[in-house]
């Protein structure tokens, strides 16, 4: 079944440039060139938020993990934090000294990476909003930049034409893509970290490998790209572009799945949900729409689950893995004669207790992980009561 329009969000003035869903889908945030970021609610009826603070064009919005927090990066400099339920707050920093195009938590929620025209990448913690460090060696502006899903590297892409590579520790330029004819409109990290895709304005959708370096898949447009996400499962890719176009890439095949015409005028914006049941897209036609994905839903939700769990990754997922993987291909193995030699066996159960033992040690991590997003949101959660109480303090001293 072809993907679906399910819903509609008009409200904004001016163009959208940036949609990201809540980790629940019950929240959706868009910023657009009317200097607003606003709130919809997934839930038939319910009513929207307009949060008003950024004194210029909204750039770039980013739900924390958690979904505690939404992050906003403006034309007028800052970068601001609201709690997205309460009425409009929201603590602002001054990011760089010029528009901040990109915005992006860590997947543990503790840091941010923001992007400029002022050509710096930052870091900053959450928590303190204390900025840690700046990486500077991009020659224009830089357009966007995300961490990997295990928060140790930074990507960054730049009117420079060049995507960069970052160590975070050692805050070091890894590696620079210079494949790309035009400026890099948008970058993000395939979900298991192993690959980086990257949109551009020459038309055309780079997937590179990041342990390699080197390009796995190319895609030829016929218009500017402007934005793309992966699909939580890792198979698909979706991008928005000045053709007015949604298109759905098959990263397994290799080819274009579907396309999409919903927007009137350039689509800026588009973003998976967290568990790739839904997409969300923006154009400069002013409009939000959220389409239900309806691809082999029981396909990519088995790779979730599998995923999740951390045990074997069978099927769909499997193929991406020794595709992708350029390191280790896993040969199936061809059935041999009865007279295999005794060393052999011993090796193979040795590295399947080995493979055992790693999976296991992925399974505690995985839970370890789970409880401090868990810690994370509670600390966030006394972070919004505390700004409500201040704010009624200061309520209370003004009348």
């Amino acid at each position: 079944e072809d993907p679906s329009l399910e819903r509609h969000f008009k409200g904004h003035r001016d163009a959208i440039t940036s949609v990201d869903f809540s980790l629940n889908k019950k929240q959706l945030a868009s910023g657009s060139m009317d200097s607003c970021l606003m709130i919809w609610s997934m839930r038939p009826q319910m009513r929207a938020y307009r949060f008003v603070g950024h004194k210029d064009a909204v750039m770039c919005v980013q739900f924390s993990p958690s979904g505690h927090l939404v992050a906003s990066g403006s034309r007028d400099k800052t970068v601001r934090l609201w709690v997205p339920s309460v009425k409009g707050e929201s603590t602002v920093f001054k990011a760089h000294t010029a528009t901040v195009r990109s915005v992006h938590f860590s997947s543990d929620g503790q840091s941010l990476v923001t992007a400029s025209d002022d050509k710096t990448v930052k870091v900053w913690t959450v928590h303190r909003q204390k900025f840690l460090f700046s990486l500077s060696q991009h020659i224009n502006w830089v357009r966007c930049a995300r961490f990997s899903p295990d928060g140790r590297l930074i990507v960054s892409a730049s009117d420079d034409k060049t995507v960069k590579l970052w160590d975070k520790t050692s805050r070091e330029c890894i590696h620079s893509f210079c494949e790309h004819g035009g400026f890099v409109n948008h970058v993000d990290f395939h979900p298991s970290g192993t690959c980086i895709a990257a949109a551009g304005t020459d038309n055309t959708v780079k997937v590179w490998d990041v342990r390699m370096n080197r390009l796995l898949q190319h895609y030829q447009g016929n218009a500017v790209v402007n934005s793309l996400s992966f699909h939580p499962s890792g198979n698909y890719l979706v991008t928005a572009s000045n053709d007015s176009t949604l298109k759905i890439l098959d990263l397994l095949e290799g080819r274009l799945l579907y396309t999409l015409h919903g927007h009137q005028g350039p689509a800026t914006c588009v973003a998976f949900s967290r568990v790739g049941d839904f997409f969300a897209s923006g154009g400069s036609d002013e409009q939000v729409m959220v389409w239900k994905t309806n691809f082999d839903a029981a396909d990519y939700g088995d790779v979730l689950k599998t995923q999740k769990s951390g045990t074997s990754m069978d099927g769909t997922h499997h193929t991406l893995q020794s595709e992708m993987d350029c390191g280790v291909h896993l040969k199936k193995a061809k059935p041999q004669d009865s007279g295999r030699n005794h060393a052999q066996q011993e090796e193979e159960t040795s590295l399947a207790n080995t493979l055992e033992h790693i999976m296991g040690q992925l399974d505690i991590l995985t839970q370890t992980v789970s409880i401090l997003e868990q810690r994370l949101t509670l600390t966030e959660d006394k972070l919004k009561e505390c700004l409500e109480n201040q704010q009624k303090i200061i309520q209370n001293k003004m009348s």
